[in-house]
């Protein structure tokens, strides 16, 4: 297999001549899934990833439907300007300028400095976690409650065949297998749209577009759990040159063709706008050998791991916190103190621990202020301490919660062995449909993982599967991820483990100042998770409109 081409199950868009006239001024591949932004506005390339998200277009097509003829984007004038012109002839002149800087002032900290737009389509969802595990670049995926995947593409639902299972035996079952999620997911979606806009009629104050809206991803939220790994999403990246380099360099040890697949694209397109930050990832004495360091690393840790036990079904969803400083509270403090007096670290512990509850308690609140907004965060000293949790939750979740990078969160493979989530609102018959397919896609995962792996075998883990993986956060941190996904517009599953966190913060480790002071953390059962945040959405449309008529 070839690193660099594109693998047998992607589907080659069709564009007119006049369209991928266009698009090569603006794009470094016009039929591969992985392709760079070029000769477009920082901005414009920002609202072309942020419409990613929630449409089923790929990248391109969006350009050409919505962006292209916008009057506001410009883009129509740069397209003309750049019409007689080699559209990487300018960045290859930036890049001879940045070549003879490099060399002559360059460390690593300089491939901080440059950036790239790039675009991955039509990746597993197995393949989306490696390309997000980095922590400093920027990330869009598809979302599934926006986007219902009952739609094909190239004539067949959207999930990917692991190089793997070509040639093997398991590929038919595999394949069934996934025909059948699909077909289940599309009936389930459908079923769910249906019985929402019967049971509860559309009031009044509600407007249709909100309203089909809420009901949409409200069928979507309940029915993702029969998606399985193999499904296809579009991720969009924004990352310096350092970043990518570290990406590709974990991407080629990774034990998956997809993976390695993916690198030799991304790379290809990458060294057409930034070549001078990857010349090492290729490299056999550089990028080579850290790729085989990373590789024969994740050998050795397996095959020591390899002697302990299968993992045991678990019986429900639970977040256990696992470790945490009992004198967290007093340390903060503490750090609170320490840019605003002239003492030393072990002093001002010293007198954080002599100082009676109350006295605490009031440098806590002044180090929290009077927060308005959950935006509004405390400053470093929350980070004096740390909290760390295991969790299990549906694999779904995880995919929410997973893009907090900042934090430290490490996850064991996708399987089937922890058991299933069955969402609340399927009726009896729903339910028992639900727990068959689960059945199956645990015989075909444990048939391939038997021949091929636990690697391959996760791309038929579904949405539903529990999942396992532990976060380590401060509480700074722990704001952020805590408020953030506990509001009502949240799932409902991801709300509960962020809940959770909050409950075992304040009563498990008795940090009740640091816990109390997470003031917009929302506990309050939601019927209609979307409906407000759409309802904020329509009002903000609503206004830009306005705006652009006034101004017109």
């Amino acid at each position: 297999m070839d690193p660099g081409q594109p693998l047998p199950y992607h589907h080659r868009e069709d564009f007119t001549p006049e369209e991928r006239k266009v698009l090569a001024r603006f794009f470094t591949n016009l039929d591969g899934p992985v392709f760079a932004l070029i000769n477009l506005p920082e901005v414009v390339k920002g609202a072309l990833f942020a419409r990613y998200s929630r449409s089923a277009k790929s990248i391109r097509r969006l350009f050409l439907d919505e962006f292209l003829a916008d009057p506001d984007t410009g883009i129509s004038i740069i397209a003309d300007r750049l019409e007689d012109e080699d559209p990487l002839v300018n960045l290859r002149r930036a890049e001879q300028l940045y070549q003879r800087v490099f060399y002559q002032y360059g460390d690593d900290s300089v491939a901080q400095l440059g950036s790239a737009h790039l675009a991955c389509e039509q990746a597993s969802n197995v393949l989306t976690k490696v390309l997000e595990r980095g922590r400093i670049a920027s990330y869009l995926e598809q979302s599934t409650r926006y986007i219902s995947y009952d739609q094909p593409l190239g004539g067949r639902y959207r999930y990917v065949v692991p190089p793997e299972l070509e040639g093997s035996p398991l590929r038919g079952d595999y394949v069934e297998l996934m025909e059948t999620l699909f077909d289940a997911y599309s009936r389930l979606v459908a079923d769910l749209r249906t019985v929402y806009e019967r049971s509860s009629p559309r009031s009044e104050d509600v407007s249709e577009a909100v309203w089909k809206a809420t009901v949409r991803a409200k069928a979507c939220d309940v029915a993702r759990g029969l998606l399985p790994a193999a499904t296809m999403s579009n991720v969009g990246i924004h990352a310096s040159g350092q970043a990518y380099e570290q990406l590709l360099l974990r991407m080629r040890a990774h034990p998956l063709g997809e993976a390695q697949a993916y690198a030799g694209m991304m790379l290809e397109e990458l060294r057409k706008v930034i070549p001078s930050f990857l010349t090492r990832v290729d490299r056999p004495d550089r990028g080579g050998a850290w790729s085989r360091y990373l590789a024969e690393t994740r050998r050795n840790l397996e095959e020591l791991a390899s002697v302990l036990p299968s993992a045991e079904p678990e019986s429900e969803p639970r977040v256990d916190l696992v470790d945490w400083d009992p004198e967290a509270e007093t340390k903060v403090v503490a750090a609170a103190l320490y840019p605003v007096s002239e003492l030393d670290e072990r002093r001002l512990l010293d007198l954080a621990r002599s100082m009676s509850d109350e006295q605490r308690a009031r440098i806590m609140a002044a180090l929290v202020g009077e927060r308005t907004n959950r935006r509004h965060k405390p400053g470093r000293a929350m980070e004096r301490t740390t909290y760390r949790f295991d969790v299990v939750c549906d694999f779904g979740a995880f995919r929410d919660l997973q893009r907090h990078r900042m934090m430290t969160i490490e996850w064991q493979r996708f399987t089937t062995r922890l058991g299933f989530a069955v969402p609340p609102e399927l009726e009896e018959s729903q339910a028992q449909v639900w727990e068959d397919l689960m059945a199956r896609c645990s015989d075909v995962y444990e048939r391939i993982r038997g021949d091929h792996g636990a690697d391959v075998a996760q791309y038929v883990v579904p949405f539903a599967a529990l999942v396992r993986f532990t976060v380590e956060m401060n509480p700074r941190q722990a704001f952020h991820l805590i408020e953030l996904r506990s509001q009502p517009q949240g799932h409902p599953s991801y709300r509960w483990v962020v809940q959770e966190m909050h409950r075992l913060i304040r009563d498990v480790a008795g940090h009740r100042m640091i816990a109390d002071a997470m003031r917009f953390v929302d506990t309050a059962p939601v019927e209609w998770e979307r409906l407000e945040a759409e309802r904020r959405a329509e009002a903000r449309r609503r206004a830009a409109a306005a705006t652009v008529g006034g101004d017109g």
